[in-house]
């Protein structure tokens, strides 16, 4: 079965791979994708993908983008690191989803449900079902506040308060106005699943940056750009020229 990866996290990407093999060894893995961007320019032209395994948060934004452009006429396994709340949503015949960090049995499962359904109403069932999640994460409530454990407490930071969030050896911050980090209990993908992207922008793996923090857009050689904060960062920031024009339409907008 030819099958397709898009993943933007290369550990990820490589422990599907390797699960697979241990799963169902007619599995062939042809391609390993990590954006949206490249995603519809593959499914642009012919291809003999069966399967396909998606990650919801890509680095240039949500998965479900991809269908607006273009149709994908295969199976699809959705992988995700989102809440209870949201993974509720796939559990229909149509479209399964394997909860990160992905285990062998949980895969297993998710092969066997794809073999027992039909194509044609697998695939008739998952376009409504698309369409549904759409709806669903577009008029989701996002967070006003988070609780980060301290010892025996929890302290409640305003969302407002946070200039950006990054990854650290490993461990994902929240970094608020005053300086002061804060150790977060949830990857990466999954806060940014909880903010409200007309306040919050991925810029980049490692990075996601809240609009009002931006002081400063530096334009870099090959059109990348530089953006400086309001409050110092660990790294340089930068957004590769392939995101340019999507990060200058979402600050002005």
């Amino acid at each position: 079965m030819n099958t397709l990866i898009i993943e933007d996290e290369l550990i990820a990407a490589q422990n599907l791979q390797r699960l697979l093999a241990q799963a169902d060894p007619t599995i062939t893995v042809v391609n390993v994708l990590q954006s949206v961007e490249e995603t519809i320019d593959y499914f642009a032209t012919p291809n003999d993908i069966e399967l396909v395994f998606m990650d919801i948060h890509l680095a240039d934004g949500l998965a479900f983008h991809i269908f607006d452009k273009v149709n994908i006429p295969c199976p699809i396994i959705f992988t995700t690191a989102y809440d209870q709340y949201a993974l509720d949503a796939f559990k229909v015949n149509s479209i399964d989803y394997l909860l990160k960090p992905i285990s062998l049995s949980d895969l297993q499962r998710a092969i066997e449900k794809l073999k027992t359904l039909k194509p044609q109403s697998r695939l008739a069932l998952q376009s409504e079902q698309i369409n549904a999640l759409m709806a669903q994460f577009q008029h989701q409530n996002y967070k006003s506040y988070f609780l980060i454990p301290v010892r025996d407490r929890l302290i409640p930071i305003n969302v407002d308060d946070i200039a950006f969030f990054y990854i650290d050896d490993k461990l994902t911050r929240a970094v608020t106005y005053d300086g002061h980090s804060h150790i977060m209990e949830k990857p990466l993908d999954a806060i940014y699943s909880q903010l409200n992207p007309a306040k919050f922008f991925r810029a980049n793996r490692q990075y996601i940056i809240a609009h009002a923090a931006i002081r400063d857009i530096s334009v870099w050689p090959l059109s990348k750009l530089h953006l400086s904060l309001s409050i110092p960062t660990p790294d340089k920031i930068i957004i590769p020229r392939a995101r340019a024009a999507e990060f200058k339409e979402w600050y002005t907008n």
